[in-house]
């Protein structure tokens, strides 16, 4: 069994068994005691879909109100024109076969990666690599787009990727335990309502069935949604 550290379990002696608001759940994981660096703020959200179907996935991106308070790496696979524009909009690394290549080798230091659409021919190779750590560039997620520049500077600016697991979790970052409340609050509530819109029409019953938001090394705290 998992020891706990000191911190953590003053932490989970202020959150009792209950489910409690946004705004409540917030204030309580700002009065953690927290380590020496700035913790990030999740979300997990429990959904009522089938994960084994394809057509009840979750998935997509969103900018969040405030964003998510680090810098997001990105990458871009283009060429030519498009790679100009990806570099000036503020994606570390832009390149055509070159850059397949050096993700096939093994690098993966990049947070969220784009494709223009003529590039997808080379980048279907990467589905094996890129998939299982949620960075395939995909349409339905936007990150297939011939809009290079301003795709870039949405990721750039703070906005997330997100899609379910193979137990039907959700789980997103909201952003920094530093950021004002209000802040943290309004990213939250605006995360859970483009996901709710998300709800397949072949997912029946209770879409969201538990949430919590956690810091980094706290407990997490459940929350009432409707």
């Amino acid at each position: 069994m998992r020891r706990r550290s000191k911190r953590y379990r003053r932490a989970r002696d202020r959150v009792k068994d209950d489910l409690y608001s946004i705004e409540a759940a917030v204030e309580i994981l700002k009065r953690f005691d927290g380590p020496k660096f700035d913790e990030t703020v999740e979300i997990a959200i429990k959904l009522g879909i089938d994960p084994k179907q394809a057509n009840q996935l979750v998935r997509g991106a969103f900018s969040l109100p405030h964003g998510i308070g680090k810098q997001v790496r990105v990458v871009v696979f283009a060429e030519g024109a498009a790679a100009d524009e990806a570099k000036a909009a503020g994606a570390m690394e832009a390149g055509g076969e070159d850059l397949v290549k050096k993700v096939q080798d093994g690098w993966m230091d990049f947070d969220v990666a784009i494709a223009h659409p003529a590039m997808m021919r080379h980048v279907g190779k990467l589905g094996r690599i890129l998939g299982p750590h949620g960075k395939m560039p995909t349409p339905k997620s936007g990150t297939v787009t011939d809009n290079i520049s301003k795709v870039v500077g949405e990721f750039v600016a703070g906005k997330i990727e997100f899609r379910n697991d193979d137990t039907g979790n959700l789980h997103a970052v909201m952003g920094k335990k530093s950021f004002a409340s209000n802040k943290l609050v309004d990213n939250i509530n605006a995360f859970i309502e483009h996901v709710r819109a998300l709800k397949p029409s072949t997912s029946k019953g209770v879409f969201f069935q538990k949430a919590t938001v956690s810091t980094t090394m706290g407990p997490g705290i459940s929350l009432r949604i409707a």
